[in-house]
């Protein structure tokens, strides 16, 4: 991929950032379509949670195995493999009768959606080597996550207004069949010199754990904190848990290498990644039940209203990559952890909900902060780890999106359940209920400004070498010094 023209890398980051479009598409437009899917299909509160949180917790579940997986056997192979699951389960999704028929189709759909973001980043990373240029990369990556939230609110409630909440599903057909053909002929293939043995016991345990976890915390306000089923959850995620970090230090090819972690900015870009987007889910659950059901703005209107956060996060995200391209993650995460924080703040405290222009001021918060924190996630994640690993690499850290977005919906969620009685809201009413969740996403933001204070500096820096150091020093030969190239200095560092 390094001898690739600039025009053919960026042609190979155009067709990445199509796979991102549709999978973060479908994500915004399905928020906005919640209301209208609860009606039809008569679902309470939780069984909105399970149709976004079936597709997030599959999603998270297999992003690692897809990530090794396209390491071994071809990241194209496994990009174009996604792409056709990814488009045929939409189409699937579209014509779902019932509401465990559509939480099927999404968990099909989540399948491959496994198989694009995380191998797409792979193949960013593999086909921009230079730091800088690879840096302004991620920027324009995160762009599309900024142009799927401007335009899918939009696109979303004008379709559902229109034709009904099912046609959102049909924007990922022509989109994942151009990508599908641009890949087959644009995108080379290439593979990692030496990929990762599967690892099926090490992905059933790590299903355990984000299962339990996220099935316990959705139905424990019905169900009850104290009762057998809740109880049994945390029990069986615990012991997941344990039986992973036990287990995986014990291969040697696990499916998470805990030598990752040793890394600060990488653990850090984690953690942060998990808030992050345990902030983003959390403010579209809530501010979509807010528009459409406390205030009766149709889908449109209310996707109209959420234009400046999904506005400033379009502005915010390519500028964010500039910046951590010429002066590393520090700014960039800082700035996004206050801007973050104090969105919760403006809800929270000063109840913004009530007000147009807090309201409003909250959105435009929301939308730099995030704007701004998921370049340096990403950079983070893949900088300073061998590129031969960087399937697994990036896959870690959009596992931490993908945990952090499932998290955030079952924790609002419950949080909001708990705080009314069949799903009827008046102003003040959501008010109350949605402060504790406010105070959460506060939380989350500052979580980010402390941990990007942190995992920026000298001592971060320093781990970060030490962590790549054990790489090296695993893939270098017993008996004979290491070459230039074993080092990573010379051609053989480089996937072909």
């Amino acid at each position: 991929m390094s001898e690739l023209n600039h025009r053919r890398r960026m042609l190979v980051l155009a067709i990445c950032c199509m796979s991102l479009l549709i999978v973060s598409l479908d994500n915004t437009v399905l928020n906005v379509a919640l209301p209208s899917m609860q009606k039809e299909l008569g679902a309470s509160v939780s069984g909105m949670q399970w149709t976004i949180d079936a597709y997030t917790l599959v999603l998270a579940s297999l992003l690692m195995l897809a990530g090794s997986t396209a390491d071994r056997i071809g990241r194209r192979r496994v990009f174009q493999a996604g792409l056709v699951i990814f488009t045929v389960s939409s189409a699937l999704c579209s014509m779902a009768p019932s509401l465990p028929w559509l939480v099927a189709f999404r968990m099909l759909q989540a399948v491959g959606g496994s198989m694009l973001n995380p191998v797409a980043m792979s193949i960013i990373t593999n086909t921009f080597t230079e730091p800088r240029e690879r840096a302004r990369a991620i920027g324009v990556w995160g762009g599309v996550v900024g142009i799927s939230m401007a335009a899918g609110p939009v696109v979303g409630g004008l379709l559902v207004q229109t034709v009904g909440w099912r046609s959102i599903f049909w924007i990922n057909l022509p989109v994942g069949l151009a990508a599908l053909l641009l890949t087959m002929r644009y995108v080379p293939e290439s593979r990692a010199p030496e990929p990762r043995r599967p690892d099926p016991v090490g992905q059933l345990l790590v299903i355990g754990v984000l299962g339990a976890v996220t099935y316990a915390i959705i139905e424990a306000p019905g169900a009850g904190w104290d009762s057998p089923l809740i109880i049994g959850c945390a029990a069986v995620a615990a012991a997941s848990l344990a039986g992973l970090l036990y287990y995986e230090r014990r291969r040697v090819q696990p499916l998470i290498d805990l030598r990752f972690f040793r890394s600060a900015p990488f653990s850090g870009a984690t953690v942060i990644a998990v808030c992050a987007f345990a902030s983003l889910s959390g403010f579209l659950f809530l501010n979509t039940l807010y528009l459409q059901n406390v205030r009766g703005l149709s889908a449109l209107h209310a996707g109209l209203w959420m234009l400046p956060m999904a506005a400033m996060t379009l502005v915010f995200a390519p500028l964010s990559g500039r910046l951590v391209g010429s002066r590393g993650p520090r700014l960039s995460l800082l700035c996004a952890g206050a801007a973050m924080a104090a969105s919760g703040l403006v809800f929270a405290v000063f109840e913004g909900e009530a007000h147009v222009p807090l309201l409003f001021a909250g959105y435009v918060l929301f939308g730099v902060g995030f704007g701004l924190v998921n370049a340096p996630i990403t950079n983070t994640a893949v900088s300073g780890m061998p590129r031969s690993q960087a399937g697994v690499a990036a896959a870690v850290a959009s596992t931490s999106r993908q945990v952090g977005g499932s998290l955030g919906v079952a924790v609002i969620g419950a949080v909001l359940a708990s705080g009314v009685s069949g799903g009827h809201y008046s102003l003040g009413g959501f008010t109350d209920a949605s402060r504790p969740a406010w105070w959460i996403i506060t939380g989350c933001g500052t979580a980010v400004l402390l941990l990007g204070a942190l995992t920026t500096g000298r001592w971060a820096q320093g781990t970060a070498r030490h962590a790549a150091g054990l790489f090296e020093d695993a893939s270098r030969p017993q008996t004979a010094a290491a070459s230039p190239a074993e080092r990573g200095d010379g051609p053989a560092s480089t996937s072909p």
